[in-house]
């Protein structure tokens, strides 16, 4: 067996060469480091223990070596020694595997066991290991991620696994779940009209990270940065897993439709006090979490036991090479960031003005044009929609969710905070010069009611969580409009239709960047169940029986994605601010009649016509809240109705080529409707 080589200390990680493996990492506080070779994942003791000698194989805090004669594939891990002292931060365990912080590849042994990890003595064979991979095997076919501009984005937000998951998806049942599936499901995202998905966490994740005997569902558990959910792979071999992966985004690339990530960089699958030792806690406890003032317990401001300590300079460079990775060597488009206000957050937790790691993300070159998007409020307290760091960021808005759910639903006061919610929240985003689609605009997502559930359901139902129904947010701003849960009075149901459509109509019509939750466009339902994060059942997983079923509301969706494309809410100048916008286009509000809005808070009526300054879009919208029919007045003669709720399909969306002229100088709206006029001249 040839003998090893000191290694180096860059880059990070495991990487492989003709001649072998060179292994690298951060450990500033540990004595001693072994580095474990394994023959399978249920391997009980190592294959092979090499020990790093501090004076050859340690430079400053950072251990390497180069094992000659090893390729991809081969599987390791870590042990680390060093002081047991939580009061000084460091909780050191040699007893204990340790996964790489850089490894690229995650296994699973068939018995694994997160309580070993949590529990005194030796957990080798229940333990995850690390496998060498070579991200340079791929012929990428001179694919590269899209950088389509936010202007022209729709995102649909997934969970990868649950969209083919369910027997009816006809996806063959070995690939049921996993990314080669999900390529399986292209036309139906092509024909649907969106242009980017947005996939809950596909690091990977520990699936026992979850109460009362359940599975860790959407994922936001992460054990690793840089290695893909290996449980997400229709193959078993570490290689092969990652190319299945790149198989996808190459695929989604060829049909135009990009791919986002939702990260998790805010805590880890470690927990709190007495939860596992699978690696970041076991190398460099205090570098990698943010610990109380005695530094004997995390900071939990992600309510999930620990918090990462992103700033440090440590987790800020891992944070900054994972995004890198993820975009140079698997292609992806952009990332979502979970509890992004967390990474603002200093290595006492209190918020920095101007945090580094969010500006290292910002003017990084290697990510300019890779779409940005944070999630701006963490489970501290922290709020920062409207002001969220940096240049390239574009914010979840749930105000507009908050808001909009208000109107439709009919609660007093909202109809004045409608105006900025259908114009990309100037109120949040008017200044700096930010364009509009810096507003994220959502009505749903996984956390949450599904729309379905928003217009069935007073409360939540979580029972199937086993919390005994407390988890959950109890302010869903839902209605079930007369019966708790589904109804088989067609009035209810009719009613439960139109409002789906209207908010529908909402999102994908207010200016802003749209997103729409998996299975919306179908109403795809969760029973009431408002944070099914647990449950990896049908409860979870997209229904394909609902896309014959809701063929007309699916064909309403599609509808309107191509009404925002092509003929409504975008500017010919994608350049434009959204304070442009505001002041160069012509915006008119009315009530019933015309240029008179009514703002009072129990008024639910209003209409907006907008006109571009060159005239070539001119749009007319109608909302009625109230309970009867209102008679709208019209400014001018020449529209042509695309949209009305209150219709049945095929004639609650009509495309404009087609769409009828609208005689009088008045329309009636139903009850509970939207209605979208297009000027004649626009078609």
């Amino acid at each position: 067996m040839p003998k090893s080589l000191p290694g180096r200390s860059f880059p990070l990680g495991a990487r492989v060469s003709k001649a072998g493996v060179n292994f690298s990492l951060y450990a500033r506080d540990a004595e001693a480091i072994e580095l474990l070779l394994f023959n399978t994942p249920e391997d009980s003791r190592p294959a092979r223990i090499i020990t790093l000698d501090p004076r050859a194989n340690r430079t400053a805090h950072y251990w390497h070596i180069f094992v000659p004669g090893l390729k991809a594939g081969q599987l390791y891990a870590y042990r680390a020694h060093g002081p047991y002292d939580p009061a000084s931060g460091l909780r050191f365990d040699p007893q204990k595997i340790l996964l790489d912080p850089y490894g690229r590849s995650v296994v699973f042994p068939s018995g694994y066991d997160r309580g070993a990890a949590c529990r005194p003595g030796d957990n080798t064979a229940v333990a995850m290991k690390n496998a060498v991979v070579n991200p340079s095997e791929y012929d990428w076919d001179g694919d590269l991620p899209l950088k389509r501009d936010f202007s022209e984005t729709v995102i649909y937000e997934m969970h990868l696994a649950g969209f083919t998951r369910n027997p009816n998806s006809q996806v063959s049942p070995s690939k049921r779940g996993t990314y080669a599936g999900l390529v399986e499901k292209i036309p139906y995202l092509k024909s649907l009209g969106v242009t980017a998905v947005e996939l809950l966490p596909v690091y990977a994740f520990d699936p026992q990270d979850c109460p009362g005997g359940l599975t860790n569902y959407w994922g936001y558990s992460p054990v690793s940065f840089f290695a893909p959910h290996p449980f997400y792979s229709s193959a078993r071999e570490p290689q092969a897993m990652l190319n299945e992966f790149r198989d996808m985004v190459k695929a989604f690339h060829r049909a135009g439709i990009e791919i986002i990530l939702d990260v998790v960089y805010n805590h880890t699958a470690e927990g709190g006090d007495g939860g596992p030792t699978f690696g970041f806690r076991g190398l460099a406890n205090d570098a990698y979490y943010i610990l109380t003032g005695d530094r004997r317990d995390y900071a939990n401001y992600t309510g999930t036991g620990n918090t990462l300590n992103a700033n440090h300079p440590v987790t800020r460079r891992m944070i900054s090479d994972s995004l890198r990775y993820w975009v140079s060597e698997m292609h992806v488009d952009g990332f979502r960031f979970d509890l992004a206000s967390i990474l603002s957050r200093d290595e006492d937790g209190a918020p920095l003005a101007s945090p580094p790691v969010l500006w290292d993300i910002d003017t990084d070159p290697y990510l300019s044009g890779t779409k940005l998007i944070a999630e701006a409020w963490d489970a501290g307290g922290l709020y920062q929609v409207g002001s969220f760091i940096g240049d390239q960021w574009k914010e979840w808005n749930g105000r507009f969710r908050d808001d909009v759910r208000g109107y439709i639903k009919g609660d007093p006061g909202c109809i004045a905070r409608l105006p900025n919610r259908l114009l990309a929240s100037p109120d949040l985003y008017e200044r700096d010069n930010l364009e509009p689609e810096q507003s994220i605009n959502f009505v749903t997502c996984h956390d949450g009611f599904t729309l379905n559930d928003v217009v069935t359901y007073n409360s939540k139902h979580n029972e199937a969580n086993r919390e005994g129904n407390r988890d959950g947010s109890d302010n869903n701003l839902s209605w079930n409009h007369g019966e708790e849960g589904p109804s088989a009075n067609p009035e209810i149901e009719n009613l439960r239709a139109r409002q789906v459509k209207n908010f529908l109509t909402m999102t994908l019509l207010s200016l802003g960047t749209p997103m729409l939750w998996m299975g919306d466009e179908v109403r795809r339902t969760q029973s009431g169940n408002n944070n099914a994060y647990a449950l990896d059942s049908e409860v979870n997983w997209f229904d394909w029986s609902l896309v014959e079923r809701q063929a007309g509301l699916l064909r309403f969706v599609s509808g309107l994605i191509n009404l925002r494309q092509h003929y409504t809410v975008q500017p010919e100048d994608t350049d434009k601010t959204l304070a442009q916008i505001l002041h160069e286009d012509s915006i008119t509000w009315h009530g019933t009649s015309l240029n008179q809005p009514d703002w009072s808070p129990d008024s639910r009526v209003l209409a907006v016509t907008i006109a571009s300054q060159d005239g070539a879009r001119k749009t007319h919208m109608l909302f009625n809240t109230s309970a009867e029919p209102r008679d709208f007045e019209l400014p001018g003669a020449n529209w042509r109705r695309v949209v009305d709720t209150n219709l049945a399909a095929p004639h609650d969306y009509v495309d404009p080529l087609h769409a009828p002229s609208q005689p009088g100088s008045a329309y009636r709206a139903a009850p509970r409707s939207i209605v979208v006029l297009i000027a004649r001249a626009a078609v």
